[in-house]
């Protein structure tokens, strides 16, 4: 089985890719910055920024039937690795119990207002 899950992002229709893919007992969540997607707009806070990523993150797991603690893998993606440590409160206090295996990378992200990109895979029914 394969479904895919939608944020109602704009850039998922534009670009051609899903928010999340299901499939079978894996939920693959796309890179995921912190637009406010009923908005549109983004802080310029870094640590807000991870907020609002993890918000839309976390909403994409709900719908995909997945939860915090079913993720299992974690990438960072962010253009200046010096605000990592700045995120790391938002972080902790969603990943701090689970605990995944994680990768930070400095790289550049599409848009210069996006100061962070998150994604994530879970594994259902691991938790």
């Amino acid at each position: 089985m394969r479904r895919l899950v939608s944020s109602g992002s704009p850039f998922e229709e534009q670009i051609g890719y899903s928010r999340a893919v299901v499939s079978g007992e894996w939920v693959f969540v796309s890179g995921t910055t912190g637009y406010d997607y009923a908005t549109m707009t983004i802080s310029d806070d870094v640590e807000e920024q991870a907020r609002q990523t993890l918000r839309n993150i976390g909403a994409a797991l709900a719908e995909a039937g997945a939860t915090w603690a079913d993720v299992v893998r974690v990438h960072y993606l962010l253009p200046n690795g010096a605000d990592f440590e700045k995120t790391w409160p938002a972080l902790r206090e969603v990943f701090g119990d689970v605990r995944p295996a994680a990768t930070m990378l400095e790289v550049p992200l599409m848009d210069p207002a996006m100061r962070i990109e998150i994604e994530v895979t879970a594994h259902l029914g691991q938790a």
